[in-house]
């Protein structure tokens, strides 16, 4: 599909699933939530692109006077905005409807991999920052090695077809710093996940749901997800996380 049909399908997809990612223990909760949010304590006014359900916008809104929580799906910003004290703003990650150096302070997580032209969505955050101003960033990364980053992002984009393909962390370093940000901060964390929670968030389909279920116990998925299985059972698994600190 093209750039038009996958934000359609993006927006259409977690339409229906705001309500989930309110109460999703991995976006709610987390020791990288509070190291985004301690990024951007000095902001006076700060915006968050890629919303979901507003648990980064909520965490900056208790140090941050003025907090707009942006999503390109209605049905997110509604809910980002009836949770969390937050005004919102439909709108799309690489077309930015805000003026020139506008926030002091710009955050995303977990989001980025649905983006279908990363590059534009770093130059927008670029464009909207002031001089001085921090971007925030979270998102999953896949390993170095070619294979894996290949079976990676094959594994999502099963579970969620909106999953557009997730960079490493030398990717997102150099992309960000391509449109003039300066990163002073780069660390990498894992974060478990409830195998059958998030396998079912997105509702993927029983076909894929199967498919799903026998690549989990691969070696590859081993390698990149340190899977564990109690009494034949997939329980849980991990992934990796880049986290970074740019000032333009």
């Amino acid at each position: 599909m093209d750039d038009i049909e996958r934000k359609r399908a993006t927006t259409d997809s977690f339409g229906s699933v705001a309500d989930a990612y309110l109460d999703s223990d991995v976006h709610r909760t987390g020791a990288d939530l509070e190291l985004l949010a301690s990024w951007c304590d000095d902001a006076a006014c700060a915006l968050d692109i890629a919303c979901g359900a507003g648990h980064t916008a909520g965490a900056l809104a208790e140090t941050v006077p003025t907090v707009v929580a942006a999503d390109a799906t209605p049905a997110m910003v509604e809910t980002a905005t009836d949770a969390f004290p937050v005004s919102g703003a439909v709108a799309d990650a690489e077309r930015l409807p805000f003026p020139d150096e506008i926030f002091d302070a710009v955050t995303c997580r977990i989001a980025a991999h649905h983006f279908p032209n990363p590059e534009l969505f770093v130059a927008e955050v670029a464009r909207v920052l002031t001089p001085g101003g921090v971007l925030a960033f979270e998102d999953n990364i896949v390993p170095e090695d070619d294979a894996l980053a290949a079976f990676y992002n094959r594994f999502e984009r099963l579970r969620d077809s909106t999953h557009g393909e997730a960079y490493s962390a030398a990717q997102w370093r150099d992309c960000i710093g391509e449109v003039g940000l300066s990163v002073d901060e780069l660390t990498t964390m894992r974060k478990s996940l409830d195998y059958k929670s998030w396998a079912e968030r997105t509702d993927p389909g029983e076909d894929a749901r199967e498919e799903l279920d026998e690549l989990v116990r691969t070696p590859e998925a081993e390698a990149v997800y340190d899977v564990t299985i109690e009494d034949g059972t997939v329980t849980e698994f991990s992934n990796e996380k880049v986290l970074i600190r740019a000032v333009k």
